[in-house]
């Protein structure tokens, strides 16, 4: 008797353990299909891939993306015979943040494209459209861009090749983007031909805000001296260089730009003057191992929060390097590439506190009537840096401006903190020209990051460009 219960009791635990397995798989099912629902589903429709969206458009008349003030930055039309024409008021002021709907999707057109074929018209219009046969109007995406900062930004750049990105770092808006050289989405099937050539060499279609990978000169410096001062933090402010122009080590020799001798420098002179030689002499007591996780903590080798196409920016430094790496890479020069976006990224993290916001471009989505479907709120990616360091580093930044490379973009109107650099790229070819930085330098409100290829001088070229963005702003 004994031995049938204890058969009977070992039978009922193991049919209560099968059953816990399923109930535990049943809600893991749940958890998982909410989370879908919440947060991957848009990610799949949206996809290109996805035959849903092909009858989304079937039924709906793609809505408009808009500036942060209203302006139609994106429009569909209907001609009389039903035929759909996306247009581009615009032209080519952003072409590569907006992007295109035809041969294939770039830009906002494929970020937002679920919503721009969704429609939340009312229930009674979209019930007679369905009826009559007619496609409903398409929500419209409200960005974060600004026209007037836009306009600057382009006009400033000119005829030059290079990218500009404008910045909030409190919230990680992005208030303009500009890429150059571009090209006009309103006549893109006539020049796409030409546009993808092997012939053509200007790349229009790259947008280098985001997907140029360039050395970042000068500018790395700011990774530099934050590498310096964790390595020596007791110490680091006693560093002291005697320049002459240039510094040699065994064989090898780094040149500050044009020769210049900067004399007796402290680390703040450095900073501001750029000194290459000085941050040379820094490379050479880099600890690698350190160096490296603390490049990959500020994003490079690694992947962006940013939800546009995106080139990773490589930081490179083998255990084994030797004095010429090392030298190369401490003054931004070697094998380190990185992206205008990334600079205005650790720009906004040093204006934050430290603190990188995740940067975004799409700030609500609403009806065609104006009523607001989904609004999207700043994000925190994380703590790159330590308060103590960022307000450091906005110190010497302030010194290149009041004191050093930067005094293009000098004003008493406004406060501004900065970095240029000149970067080499290819013997016998100018340098490209950086700038990045941020104002007022006590409650900073907006970032700029200025790149300029084959142009010299940051301070002279990139900076200049930086401070009509800068006047803009402060202006209103």
């Amino acid at each position: 008797m004994r031995r049938k219960q204890t058969q009977r009791l070992d039978s009922n635990k193991s049919i209560l353990g099968i059953a816990y397995v399923f109930v535990g798989l049943f809600l893991c099912l749940l958890v998982y299909f909410g989370y879908f629902l919440q947060v991957r589903s848009q990610t799949v429709i949206n996809n290109s891939y996805n035959a849903r969206l092909d009858s989304f458009a079937d039924r709906i008349v793609r809505g408009e993306i808009l500036s942060s003030d209203g302006q139609v930055l994106a429009q569909t039309t209907v001609a009389d015979d039903g035929s759909e024409r996306r247009s581009y008021p615009f032209d080519s002021l952003f072409a590569h943040v907006v992007g295109y709907s035809d041969h294939g999707k770039t830009g906002l057109e494929s970020l937002a494209n679920f919503y721009l074929l969704s429609s939340h018209v009312n229930l009674v219009e979209r019930t007679a459209n369905e009826i009559a046969g007619d496609k409903n109007i398409g929500d419209n995406v409200v960005t974060t861009l600004d026209v007037g900062l836009q306009k600057v930004a382009s006009d400033a750049l000119g005829d030059h090749r290079g990218a500009v990105v404008v910045m909030e770092p409190s919230t990680g808006k992005i208030l303009a983007m500009v890429s150059k050289p571009g090209f006009n989405p309103n006549t893109l099937a006539q020049d796409w031909d030409s546009l993808i050539s092997g012939d053509n060499t200007k790349a229009q279609l790259l947008n280098r805000a985001t997907q140029g990978l360039y050395p970042p000169g000068s500018t790395f410096k700011i990774v530099t001296m934050l590498a310096y001062i964790r390595q020596h933090p007791n110490t680091w402010q006693d560093f002291t260089f005697d320049c002459n122009g240039s510094y040699q080590v065994g064989d090898y020799k780094i040149s500050c730009y044009h020769g210049e001798s900067h004399g007796h420098q402290d680390i703040r002179q450095a900073f501001a003057n750029s000194c290459n030689g000085a941050f040379a002499s820094m490379g050479l007591d880099f600890e690698l191992g350190g160096v490296r996780t603390m490049a990959n903590s500020l994003l490079f080798n690694s992947e962006l929060p940013l939800s546009i196409a995106y080139s990773k920016s490589s930081f490179v430094l083998a255990e084994d390097a030797g004095d010429w790496e090392r030298l190369q890479t401490a003054i931004g020069q070697g094998e380190t590439q990185m992206t205008p976006i990334h600079n205005a990224m650790l720009t906004s993290a040093i204006a934050n506190g430290g603190i990188l916001m995740k940067p975004y471009l799409i700030d609500h989505v609403e009806s065609a009537v104006g009523e607001t479907v989904q609004k999207f709120l700043p994000a925190s990616y994380g703590t790159l840096m330590n308060s103590a360091e960022a307000e450091t580093l906005s110190a010497l930044m302030r010194g290149v401006v009041t004191a050093g490379t930067g005094s293009a973009v000098r004003t008493d109107a406004y406060a501004v903190a900065g970095k240029t650099g000149s970067a080499e790229f290819e013997t016998g070819k100018e340098t490209h020209s950086w700038f990045t930085g941020f104002a007022p330098v006590d409650n900073p409100q907006i970032v700029v990051t200025v790149l300029v290829e084959e142009s010299g001088s940051g301070g002279k070229v990139a900076a200049p460009i930086a401070r009509k963005i800068f006047d803009e702003w402060f202006s209103r």
